[in-house]
């Protein structure tokens, strides 16, 4: 904050900085890709707990498409929100943050997409043996 006087006044002119605010993006990537880590632990829980009954495949597949579009979408939202704060640390010096947010997002969609196959497959394995 700064006071700049009015010249031929005496009266004066308070300028404050701008507050720094969280990327939108960054959020929805965390909230995505956390979404997306419970979606793919349901995956591997209905697909092992029905495999012995044969519908463990079925439902494990109907998660595994939730789980698996949280996670693209943690992954893209991930890269948005770092590309919106490294544009806007050049720019505006650093009034968008949330970078850490972003990483966090990108990683947790990654490893959901991960998990998700990987469970996904392990279900299938378990029904067909």
């Amino acid at each position: 904050m700064r006071v700049e006087p009015v010249p031929g006044t005496p009266f004066g002119l308070v300028i404050y900085g701008a507050l720094p605010v969280t990327s939108g993006q960054a959020v929805g990537a965390l909230v995505a890709g956390g979404g997306g880590l419970a979606a793919a632990a349901l995956v591997a829980c209905f697909g092992l707990a029905g495999a012995a009954e044969g519908w463990g495949a079925w439902v494990a597949g109907a998660f595994a498409v939730l789980a698996g579009l949280l996670g693209l979408a943690g992954v893209g939202l991930g890269i948005a929100g770092l590309r919106r704060t490294r544009a806007a640390a050049a720019i505006t010096a650093g009034t968008v943050g949330g970078r850490g947010m972003a990483v966090a997002g990108l990683v947790c969609g990654a490893v959901t997409v991960a998990v998700t196959l990987a469970a996904l497959g392990v279900s299938i394995l378990v029904t067909l043996a």
